[in-house]
């Protein structure tokens, strides 16, 4: 009976381990925005542009998406002006500090485009001009995030090699700064990924090539992309103590 007990208090313990990483993951605002994102996005590939109630989830999301983005600007504001990491070659420093900018403007420019989405500022034709101005920048900012990110991989490649060659003599899996850079290569592919697939995104919003990015295709790599932003707020596991017999 003791051990059955100590066994539910285990299960337990476990269970509210994880409701408390869904907590966790739920009260942060951009995990929040993200899986909006993806209700947007699937919203979008569903209705391929045709009026109707997944088309109408797709716009009512899309502006709801705005408020968690007020004042979000300042987050790449603060990365704009904050000195990079050392090392860091002059080249990707720059398409990072262009990113930076350029997604700051975008969530800038966005706050208005509420604004005028909502009625408050009743200017339709600049509400519309200041949005693809904006989008943009976010298609631009995605651009250098993409350099920015083949640019590191092959940095870490590079590592990567040079850190096999000293561990020829061993297995280089059990080394913990060689699991590293193994993690932190996966993670950066990821973001490659995102970035690459979040320029066809802003593209099929800007209508740049109507024929080839139909609204299916633009839904289809948005809730992608949302995915991968679900997937990348996640919090990190906390191992679960065993109970002993």
């Amino acid at each position: 009976m003791l051990l059955i007990s100590l066994m539910e208090m285990g299960s337990l313990d476990a269970t509210r381990a994880e409701l408390g990483l869904v907590v966790l993951y739920l009260n942060k605002a951009e995990a929040r925005d993200k899986i909006c994102r993806a209700i947007q996005y699937g919203s979008k590939f569903i209705s391929n542009g045709e009026p109707g109630t997944a088309q109408d989830v797709d716009k009512s999301t899309a502006l709801a998406r705005k408020v968690f983005r007020l004042l979000k600007w300042v987050n790449d504001l603060h990365a704009l002006i904050s000195p990079p990491a050392k090392g860091t070659p002059l080249t990707l420093v720059l398409l990072g500090k262009s990113k930076n900018a350029l997604l700051s403007t975008f969530l800038f420019l966005d706050q208005f485009v509420w604004l005028g989405r909502t009625g408050i500022i009743k200017n339709p034709e600049a509400t519309n001009r200041v949005a693809r101005i904006s989008l943009y920048c976010w298609m631009a900012s995605s651009v250098c995030a993409s350099l920015v990110e083949l640019g590191e991989l092959k940095r870490l490649s590079k590592s990567m090699r040079k850190l096999a060659r000293e561990l020829r003599y061993t297995d280089k899996y059990e080394n913990e700064q060689y699991q590293n850079k193994m993690k932190q290569s996966d993670e950066r592919l990821l973001a490659l990924v995102k970035a690459a697939m979040d320029v066809v995104v802003a593209a099929g919003l800007l209508q740049l090539a109507p024929k080839k990015i139909t609204p299916r295709v633009t839904g289809a790599f948005g809730f992608i992309t949302s995915l991968i932003s679900c997937y990348q707020q996640l919090p990190s596991r906390a191992p679960v103590a065993k109970v002993k017999a």
